[in-house]
């Protein structure tokens, strides 16, 4: 099995997932650790059909992802089965305005990372710096202050021994820090164990249009702090984003017209990379279909083998679900909060090059029709899937009362059932594109598990170049050297126009591909609009502007170059 994996892929498997034995030796190969995931994750069978029917998910569940059409989160591939048996990879951690709460949730924080999660939390309701505190007679260092000691704890935790945890920070628009928090990157080293984003309403987003003023209120009190200029603060914010990448923005009202247990309360934050708004406690795993894999030769040409994708959607909401009852929670609230919604999220990678294997251009009209079709497919089935389980396996515990509890509805038996996510170590695995994002380069470096940086060429380049009998040993050598294919007369056109990357695609098709997944995902989608170094700060802000229009969740923006060490470099002396 391992021929069908990469020397990138096989350096991260075994940096990462294989089992190690007490002196640090890898003792486990790629099909072996599939063979413990499904195994384990198919164990929850055996609570409603017996051995007989938890062998037979098993089976099913290790061709899924033997055959790399299907791969859960990473926490799964690499605790399931395993002492640590911590299988989510999404948390949320309340915040609230005390001592107490900010420690415990430092506390559940260092957790969560050794196990391999990730954790977001609102400081929204702490108390603004210098504000009075009673019980001192002192006053508060405000949200900032207690996001170093998240940092610094995060700092001292390895995840799982093989990376370092990752946070998300949100503060309210409304905020009197939120400038502070705005800037909060502009210093080199600070907070980077944290991405960071601005939580803004739509409220916000009208008056900066119109060019009115906007309140910020102090959390303890409930009263008016200051008033700023709206369209001034939007403008900090994307200024911001446009020098260094953050703070990324969540429409929060998007997010909560979209929560489906609106009675159990309201989200205020997202794990890590921003797809999974989550309640105070709640956990959510995610998995991610191969899309590349999921392209046939039909009568026509190639297209998309939509029965395969069907069964793979319902065999991954089976999967997902399973793992909600094999998984063992940080802590008991956590535990509680997961199981009354029993949030999954099912994604894809993939999405580029199954675009190029249809012969579609990324961002191209036809592309987001079809992008459209696909996620509105896969949201069906897989909502058809959990109302199967619900069927046999009864509702999640707070359906009454939730948004899907309407006269004559069949029940669910998750919350919510897709997301997006960036699959950023999973795509290395199955050799494919991350996520929804485009190429972002034929040949480029990535850094991955703190210190390992590769230099990764696509393979579906390679294969192409290959079957089109234009590959040479000059061609792969230009390449890996960071040349463009665009150089190349022995590249033909239909293969150049195909290969389009991240940093040719129209930084507002980039944000029209979101939201055609968007409108079709439950939870929310993760995804760059990566911009050129020659980029301005009116293109970040009207990328922010059109994404709040088309009803994204949240966007961010990286402007090439503009971070020391960037996951993603093209090669050579080519610019990004």
């Amino acid at each position: 099995m391992e021929s069908r994996f990469s020397a990138a892929a096989m350096a991260v498997l075994e940096r990462r997932y294989l089992a190690r034995d007490e002196s640090g030796e890898v003792v486990e190969t790629p099909e072996e650790m599939f063979r413990r995931v499904a195994a384990n994750v198919a164990s929850a069978e055996r609570k409603w059909g017996g051995g007989d029917e938890a062998a037979r998910w098993e089976g099913l569940f290790f061709e899924a992802m033997s055959g790399l059409e299907f791969l859960p989160n990473s926490p799964t591939l690499m605790n399931a089965g395993r002492t640590l048996q911590q299988l989510a990879a999404c948390f949320v951690l309340p915040v609230e305005d005390s001592i107490e709460s900010i420690f415990e949730a430092v506390k559940l924080a260092a957790v969560i990372h050794q196990s391999g999660g990730g954790t977001g939390f609102s400081f929204s309701r702490l108390r603004p710096e210098n504000d009075i505190v009673s019980s001192t007679g002192g006053l508060s260092s405000g949200p900032l202050s207690f996001m170093r000691v998240f940092d610094a704890a995060t700092d001292a935790i390895r995840q799982g021994g093989a990376r370092r945890g990752a946070n998300m920070a949100v503060l309210s628009i409304d905020h009197p820090d939120v400038e502070k928090f705005i800037r909060a990157k502009g210093s080199p080293g600070e907070f980077h164990n944290f991405n960071l984003s601005v939580a803004v309403t739509d409220a916000f987003m009208e008056t900066a249009r119109t060019g009115g003023e906007h309140r910020l209120v102090n959390p303890r009190t409930g009263e008016q702090a200051a008033v700023k200029d709206a369209a001034g603060l939007l403008e900090l914010l994307c200024r911001n984003a446009w020098e260094c990448g953050e703070p990324g923005v969540l429409f929060m009202d998007a997010v909560n017209r979209a929560n489906p247990t609106p009675r159990t309360g309201t989200i205020e934050a997202t794990n890590p990379c921003g797809e999974q708004p989550l309640l105070p406690y709640e956990a959510c795993n995610l998995g991610s279909i191969n899309l590349s894999r999921m392209v046939r030769n039909g009568p026509a040409g190639p297209e998309i083998d939509y029965r395969r994708l069907g069964e793979l959607t319902e065999l991954a909401v089976r999967f997902l679900d399973d793992v909600i009852e094999v998984n063992r929670y940080p802590a008991p609230p956590i535990e509680a909060a997961t199981r009354l919604n029993r949030k999954i999220g099912l994604g894809v990678m993939g999405l580029a090059d199954m675009f190029i294997r249809l012969g579609l251009v990324y961002g191209s009209d036809e592309s987001l029709s079809v992008a459209g079709e696909l996620m509105t497919f896969i949201g069906e089935r897989a909502r058809a899937a959990s109302r199967a389980l619900a069927s046999s396996r009864g509702p999640f515990p707070n359906f009454r009362g939730s948004i899907y509890d309407r006269p004559g509805a069949r029940p669910l038996r998750n919350a919510t059932v897709t997301t997006i996510a960036p699959t950023g170590t999973l795509s290395i695995i199955a050799g494919v594109s991350s996520g929804i994002e485009p190429l972002y380069a034929v040949s480029y470096r990535r850094r991955m598990l703190d210190d390992l940086e590769m230099e990764l060429v696509s393979p579906l380049f390679v294969e192409t170049a290959e079957k089109g009998g234009f590959l040479s040993e000059d061609l792969v050598k230009h390449i890996e050297a960071g040349g463009s294919i665009r150089e190349r007369p022995d590249v033909p056109d239909e293969v150049k126009r195909l290969f389009v990357t991240a940093l040719e695609v129209d930084p507002l098709d980039h944000v029209r591909m979101q939201a055609a997944f968007q409108r079709h995902t439950d939870n929310a989608v993760s995804k760059t609009v990566n911009l050129p170094d020659s980029a301005t700060v009116e293109d970040v802000r009207r990328v922010v502007v059109t994404a709040h229009e088309l009803g994204c969740k949240g966007v961010t923006v990286y402007r090439s170059g503009t971070r020391a060490g960037q996951v993603l470099a093209c090669q050579g002396a080519r610019p990004c």
